[in-house]
């Protein structure tokens, strides 16, 4: 008989606390390094955090691939599937791509002409302000560097693994439309689909099925995709405004 697995199953929502857990640390740890930013010195300070930050994904990207790793293996003896099977851990991201996605994150910071009709308001601001903003952008990109490491272990695991057929999203209650639509679309994903896509602070988790196993959406998922059909599918290039608009006026979420 078929075993069922779901998106809102008790092990997914494990692995998901354990995960959002490990952001928390790495969010206290990144706001520790905040001090080697010297707002005098931005040229020379600012390199230097960029450095510390690299340091910190390496480590916790190793985390939450180990982490990824874990609920995967344990997932598949839960699938009763035969042979064994490695869960090659995630690599972390390149440098460069750590680099620049912090740089981003800063690039605010840096003085300007406040006469020039290029400078925005966002660079107007006193730096004080422009430096907290800048903390607030790093945290969340980095949450995902470091968060992206974990679900693309599952996904690497899902396409090596021949016992495996597919993943799904898993996404949490206060997750934004975007997360709550790619949930709605089930058990879809397949070994040779592109990557998961996920935005700055998203906290999706990926959950594999094997042979064998029956994949049914969570109660919270299966009202999200009647919305969806009900509010929002017949309404072509203005799908994503509309089940935004319907999960608010359903309780599911606050207008943006």
């Amino acid at each position: 008989m078929a075993t069922r697995v779901s998106d809102g199953g008790a092990s997914a929502d494990r692995n998901g606390r354990a995960q959002r857990g490990l952001t928390r640390l790495l969010v206290r740890d990144m706001r520790g390094l905040r001090r080697l930013i010297v707002p005098s010195r931005l040229q020379v300070t600012v390199p230097d955090w960029i450095e510390a930050v690299r340091a910190l994904v390496d480590q916790y990207g190793s985390a939450s691939a180990s982490l990824a790793a874990d609920y995967y293996e344990a997932e598949r003896v839960a699938a009763r599937v035969t042979g064994r099977f490695t869960v090659p851990l995630l690599n972390p991201p390149p440098d460069e791509q750590v680099d620049n996605s912090l740089r981003w994150a800063t690039k605010d910071i840096w003085e300007r002409d406040p006469e020039d009709p290029a400078t925005t308001d966002a660079q107007r601001e006193p730096l004080e302000v422009r430096l907290e903003r800048a903390e607030k952008k790093a945290e969340a990109v980095v949450q995902k560097l470091v968060t992206d490491q974990g679900r693309g272990t599952i996904q690497t695991a899902v396409r090596q693994d021949r016992q495996a057929v597919a993943w799904a999203r898993a996404a949490a209650l206060g997750a934004c439309a975007f997360c709550k639509l790619l949930a709605t679309r089930g058990a879809v994903y397949k070994q040779d689909t592109a990557g998961f896509r996920s935005h700055d602070g998203c906290h999706c988790g990926v959950v594999p099925i094997f042979r064998g196993q029956r994949f049914e959406l969570s109660d919270h998922a299966r009202e999200w995709e009647r919305l969806y059909q009900e509010y929002a599918a017949p309404h072509s290039g203005d799908q994503l405004r509309r089940f935004r608009q319907a999960l608010a006026d359903h309780g599911h979420m606050p207008v943006l």
